[in-house]
């Protein structure tokens, strides 16, 4: 099944003193851009939430943010004794080289060195942490899958419009047939009329150089290659839309040669009616092209 690019989900949970929000959001993009907003301290969630969205996206933009949420009540303090210490002998270096420089400092009180960054910490401790963290990455996973089920239905619906654009491609494609073999008539007399200006300026007639000639004058009105390869893009579209994998680098390169035959159609077709038909080939196909950038 096609899968979009665009999706979001979203999800709640708790663990203990503790509650969480995910919310999960991507766009189209050309590879897989992931970016995470995770509070500090979670040892191993980042990792493990990269491989597990590297293992089931391939592409496009994704945002993951997770806020956590504590209630104050349990919140305890713990003491990092090796930056207390550290604090303490920066504190006594200082006093030193204030005493050496002759300048007189106040002393510092209890309550300034425990507001020194880093020295108290508010929250779990360490073994909390790893359940905490245990329980996030649990949640993580229907999270994911949530996420995944609306790239899936999103891709459904991009399915069915290019299944869709597609049936129109084709049917402009036999409108094209159906001009071409109308205007033989047409395109004979200006056959003739070309040769008889060629005849004219080149005088005395030279068998090769009119066979030249000839051969130039009619691949300038000849559209049957171009109609044959966009039948052929057709095709090699439809199994594309239809197959499992990601294919959506390869719908969008495919779309590049639709416009590319389109466009030589209008410029080979030295007919109104005809060079319509590859205007409105172009418009369908630009408007596929929009809806292949949300292929994954």
């Amino acid at each position: 099944m096609m899968r979009s690019m665009t999706a979001y989900a979203s999800r709640t949970g708790r663990h203990g003193d503790t509650s969480w929000v995910w919310d999960m959001r991507s766009v189209n993009a050309r590879g897989l851009d992931v970016r995470l907003r995770l509070p500090d301290s979670l040892d191993g969630l980042e990792a493990a939430i990269r491989t597990a969205l590297k293992g089931a996206v391939t592409r496009g933009n994704i945002n993951l943010s997770l806020r956590l949420h504590r209630d104050e009540t349990s919140q305890a303090l713990a003491m990092d004794a090796a930056q207390l210490d550290r604090v303490l002998a920066a504190l006594d270096q200082v006093q030193e080289r204030a005493f050496a420089m002759g300048v007189t400092l106040g002393q510092p009180t209890a309550a300034d060195v425990l507001n020194t960054r880093g020295v108290v910490q508010t929250g779990p401790q360490d073994d909390d942490n790893n359940d905490l963290v245990a329980a996030l990455k649990a949640d993580f996973a229907p999270l994911l899958t949530d996420f995944l089920a609306m790239r899936d239905h999103e891709g459904a619906a991009l399915q069915k419009v290019l299944t869709g654009q597609m049936t129109q491609i084709a049917d402009l494609i036999q409108d094209a047939q159906t001009t071409a073999e109308a205007r033989r008539p047409q395109a004979a007399q200006a056959l003739k009329d070309s040769l008889a200006r060629v005849m004219a300026d080149i005088g005395e007639a030279d068998e090769q150089r009119v066979s030249q000639e000839l051969a130039l004058i009619a691949a300038k009105h000849d559209v049957t290659e171009e109609l044959d390869r966009l039948r052929a893009h057709v095709a090699a579209a439809g199994d594309m839309i239809a197959a499992d994998a990601p294919t959506g680098r390869k719908l969008d390169f495919l779309a590049q040669e639709f416009n590319r035959e389109a466009n030589t159609l209008c410029s080979k077709s030295q007919n109104t009616a005809l060079t319509k038909i590859g205007l409105d080939l172009k418009v369908v196909i630009d408007q596929m092209r929009e809806q292949v950038q949300n292929v994954e």
